[in-house]
């Protein structure tokens, strides 16, 4: 597949380029509920110099039952608008794991039709293991902007659209989650969800696209991944996880790889997992 963009920010890229006014860096750490811990008591305490604290769980549709689904594009030109993320800026997005969280992030400003985002290369702990500077307490306050939120669809997936795609195998559908989440041998971190998978999904489980740095993997290193994963790349496809989380990770990838017709099924294995209704497999 033919790489024509990298939607990556090498750490010494951002160094270079922290003081420009038209730069917003966005830390979007999170943790699983079950954690205890608190992603944005961690960034009061350290984050890059000048970043914002993207609140996950907060920005998201408050009206669902399920967890940190897309919010409405209003409300989320509204957040922006306040947080001093305007139309031109240019987005770069990190975590404190090395690269987890902030891909959702990079994937929920594409899906609000935003283009110049991407994801730091490594996060904070590659910004750190560099001894580059790191900064404490409340964001800096950033005079609020215009912000346009234009949802582009084709970057979504709905139960409906998971449904139809069970009967006409228009997509692949490749699940994130560790192989024995996948397989049902594993209880879901969230309670009241079956174990299992999406029938005829494939397991290809995010940390693989990592290296031990928190880097991504090369091009040829994901597609080959995915190659193996029995993923075939000519059609599209539909990534999935717990939240829709690390799904996005997936999404990142293939975006790197040039994929073109990628999708998030953003209710993912907590939506599909609670129905009762709806075929599982195992193994």
């Amino acid at each position: 597949m033919l790489q024509t963009k990298t939607w990556l920010t090498e750490t010494e890229e951002l160094a270079r380029e922290l003081d420009a006014p038209d730069l917003v860096t966005i830390d979007a750490s999170w943790h699983m509920p079950s954690e205890g811990k608190s992603a944005r008591e961690e960034y009061i305490e350290e984050h890059i110099p000048g970043a914002l604290f993207f609140d996950i769980d907060e920005i998201a549709d408050s009206k669902s039952t399920l967890p940190h689904m897309l919010p409405p594009p209003e409300k989320f030109s509204s957040r922006m608008r306040s947080m001093g993320v305007g139309d031109g800026s240019r987005i770069v997005v990190y975590d404190r794991a090395g690269l987890y969280s902030a891909a959702r992030v990079w994937w929920t400003f594409r899906v609000m039709g935003v283009d110049d985002v991407s994801v730091l290369n490594g996060g904070l702990p590659k910004w750190k293991l560099e001894r580059r500077p790191v900064e404490s307490g409340e964001p800096r306050g950033r005079t609020a902007r215009h912000f346009t939120a234009r949802r582009n669809a084709d970057l979504v997936r709905d139960l409906s659209d998971m449904k139809a795609m069970l009967k006409d195998r228009s997509a692949e559908i490749v699940d994130a989650r560790a192989p024995e989440r996948f397989a049902g041998k594993a209880p879901e971190p969230r309670p009241g969800l079956r174990s299992g998978h999406i029938p005829g999904a494939h397991n290809l489980p995010f940390a693989r696209l990592i290296n031990k740095d928190g880097t991504l993997k090369t091009a040829p290193e994901i597609e080959r991944l995915f190659e193996e994963a029995g993923i075939d790349l000519n059609k599209p496809v539909v990534t999935s996880c717990g939240s829709g989380i690390t799904a996005s990770v997936l999404a990142l990838g293939l975006a790197e790889i040039g994929h073109r017709k990628t999708s998030v099924y953003d209710g993912s294995w907590s939506e599909w997992g609670a129905d009762e209704s709806l075929p599982i497999e195992t193994g």
